[in-house]
C-alpha cells in the first residue's frame, strides 16, 4: 500500500504557509502527487431586485475568487521552490468542508490544520476540521497550528497508534501504513482494556495483531497502560515521553438527534494535540 495522491487544503490563514511545505515535504518523500486546493467559499446574500445589492454580491465574489487565487498563486510557488515534481492546484466554488470532503474521494489523504483558537474565525475553521473528519471516505492528517516547521520535518518517524479494536481504529492503523512503513519505531498502546474473563489472555489478538503489521513491513511494540486520568491527556503526555511526531486513532463519533458529532477524546485531541494526528472514521 502506499499514498499516489496527497489532498492539501489552500486559505488566507496564518497556518497555510507551514502546512504546505510540510505536505510537499510529505509528498516529495513518499513520491507522491499533491494537489492543492483552494475553495472559494459561497456568498449568503438576500436576494433582491436592487441593483446596489446585485453590485455588492459581484464584488464579494469576486474578492472570494482573487483570494482563492492568491492561495492556489503561493502554492504553485512553493511546489517550485520545494522542487516537487508532480503537484496541480483546484479553484472550487464551493463551501471548504463540501469541496475537500468531495475532492478527498479521488486522494489517499487529506492535510489540514488545527483550528487557532486565539485566531479570527476560530469556530469556522474547527467546523471544516469536525466536518471533513466526520464524513470524509478518505483519511486525515491534521497538523498543530503551532507547531514548528522543524518539527513536521518526518512526520511519522516515531509514531503511536492508539488501539481499542474498533471499526475506527483498525481503519486508521490500516490508512497509516504507508507512514508507519518508513517509521523508525512504532507503538501500538491499549488504554484501560477491558478486565478479561477468566482463562483469557490480558489483551486479546495484541499479538496477532504485531504480526499483521509485520507483514506489512512494520516493526511495532504493543503496550498496555491504565490511566485514571482523561485518556486524551494521557495519550498526548505519553507521546511526549515517546518522542512521537505522529499519532495514529480512529476519529470516534455518535449520533445525537439528527446532528453527527465527534466523541469526547476526538474532540479533545483535535483541539489540544500537539503532535501530528492521522485520523479516520
Amino acid at each position: 500500500m502506499s499514498y499516489r495522491s496527497i489532498l492539501l487544503y489552500l486559505d488566507q490563514s496564518p497556518t497555510c504557509d507551514a502546512r504546505t511545505r510540510a505536505a510537499i515535504r510529505l509528498a516529495r518523500r513518499l513520491d507522491c502527487h499533491l494537489a492543492g486546493l483552494a475553495p472559494t467559499g459561497l456568498l449568503d446574500l438576500p436576494g433582491s431586485p436592487g441593483a446596489t445589492l446585485s453590485d455588492l454580491a459581484a464584488l464579494a465574489w469576486d474578492s472570494l475568487r482573487d483570494e482563492a487565487e492568491r492561495a492556489a498563486d503561493r502554492f504553485r510557488d512553493a511546489c517550485v521552490a520545494g522542487g516537487l515534481r508532480s503537484a496541480e492546484t483546484v479553484i472550487d466554488e464551493a463551501e471548504p468542508a463540501a469541496s475537500l470532503i468531495a475532492h478527498a474521494h479521488c486522494s489517499d489523504l487529506t492535510v489540514l490544520t488545527q483550528a487557532d483558537p486565539s485566531a479570527p474565525g476560530h469556530r469556522g475553521a474547527r467546523a471544516v476540521v469536525e466536518q471533513v473528519l466526520l464524513y470524509s471516505a478518505r483519511p486525515t492528517l491534521l497538523l498543530p497550528h503551532a507547531c514548528s516547521p522543524q518539527a513536521l520535518e518526518k512526520i511519522g518517524s516515531k509514531a503511536i497508534v492508539a488501539w481499542d479494536e474498533s471499526c475506527e481504529a483498525v481503519r486508521a492503523l490500516n490508512d497509516a501504513l504507508p507512514l508507519l512503513q518508513q517509521a523508525s519505531a512504532v507503538e501500538v498502546v491499549r488504554w484501560n482494556p477491558p478486565r478479561p474473563a477468566a482463562g483469557e489472555p490480558a489483551v486479546p489478538r495484541l499479538d496477532a495483531l504485531r504480526q499483521w503489521l509485520a507483514w506489512h513491513g512494520v516493526a511495532a511494540d504493543m503496550r498496555v497502560e491504565t490511566t485514571s486520568i482523561d485518556v486524551a491527556d494521557a495519550l498526548l503526555s505519553h507521546a511526549a515521553d515517546f518522542g512521537a511526531d505522529l499519532i495514529v486513532m480512529g476519529a470516534y463519533g455518535h449520533s445525537r438527534w439528527t446532528e453527527r458529532v465527534l466523541g469526547g477524546v476526538t474532540r479533545q485531541l483535535i483541539g489540544s494535540a500537539t503532535v501530528p494526528l492521522l485520523m479516520s472514521h
